[in-house]
């Protein structure tokens, strides 16, 4: 996460119009839940019944790619549009519930589910701050 903070610190404009930290935080768990996400995809091809984690698996992805697109624009501040801002996180908040909530239901059997519904539970908290913090 230092290496965020720092690109933020070292970008020319003022950022005046967003929290720094929530924003650091957001974009480190929007990062590490699609890493989290891609592997526990993964995981779920390795199962036995891989058919029974279907639905799993395709969560997974959507969130993987859900949560990698919010953090690349997060990370990017020219030309900011808050109601475009507000759109990535509503749908990166709403992809997170769903893959922790489909992950939940296999966190018993799978160890990798259940690290991956609480990465998901992380980054969905981490975009509903950042929300809550734009007003």
């Amino acid at each position: 996460m230092t290496h965020i903070k720092e690109m933020l610190d070292a970008y020319p404009k003022d950022l005046g119009h967003i929290d720094r930290e929530k924003l650091t935080e957001c974009i480190a768990a929007c990062f590490e839940c699609a890493q989290t996400c891609t592997a526990c995809a993964d995981a779920c091809l390795s199962e036995d019944m891989v058919a029974k984690m279907a639905k799993c698996i395709r969560t997974n992805m959507d969130c993987a790619d859900v949560c990698a697109t919010t953090g690349n624009v997060l990370s990017r501040h020219t030309g900011y549009d808050a109601n475009v801002t507000r759109a990535v996180l509503e749908a990166c908040r709403t992809t997170c519930k769903a893959c922790a909530d489909e992950c939940e239901q296999h966190g018993g059997e799978h160890d990798h589910c259940k690290v991956c519904a609480e990465k998901c539970r992380n980054c969905e908290k981490a975009c509903d701050e950042l929300l809550s913090s734009l007003g």
